[in-house]
């Protein structure tokens, strides 16, 4: 199973959403399936095999996550961070903005999908190769 040192050295590589499609190789090969991201506090809960889960701590000081949530600005916060444009932080609260409650990586399925408060799918993206 994993450890939460080895999450954190995956996570010290990323410095912006470019690295992303690598940080999801790295955990994917430490036996990362997946995991949730809950966007007011940063809390994310990564999952394995044999239902193994582990719950990191949270990230930032609690923020709003926007009642109304918005697909397009989600997809303009998306586009832009992808591109190195944003750091983590910035993508986090342009989330809140959006709505976003927590996101899902799937490391199988090789996609993110962004949910708002409701459970509704605002977007789900494709994670590229690295």
């Amino acid at each position: 199973m994993f450890t939460t040192d080895q999450i954190h050295e995956a996570f010290s590589k990323v410095k912006s959403g470019a690295d992303f499609p690598q940080f999801v190789q790295d955990l994917k090969e430490i036996g990362v399936t997946h995991y949730d991201n809950f966007v007011s506090d940063g809390r994310t809960k990564y999952y394995g095999s044999n239902d193994f889960m582990l719950e990191g701590n949270p990230k930032y000081p609690e923020m709003k996550v926007n009642e109304t949530s918005s697909s397009d600005s989600l997809k303009y916060a998306i586009s832009i961070h992808q591109k190195g444009q944003t750091d983590y932080p910035t993508f986090c609260k342009q989330a809140a903005d959006a709505g976003v409650e927590k996101w899902i990586v799937h490391m199988i399925e090789m996609n993110v999908t962004y949910l708002d408060k409701k459970g509704q799918k605002l977007i789900v993206e494709p994670i590229p190769e690295p």
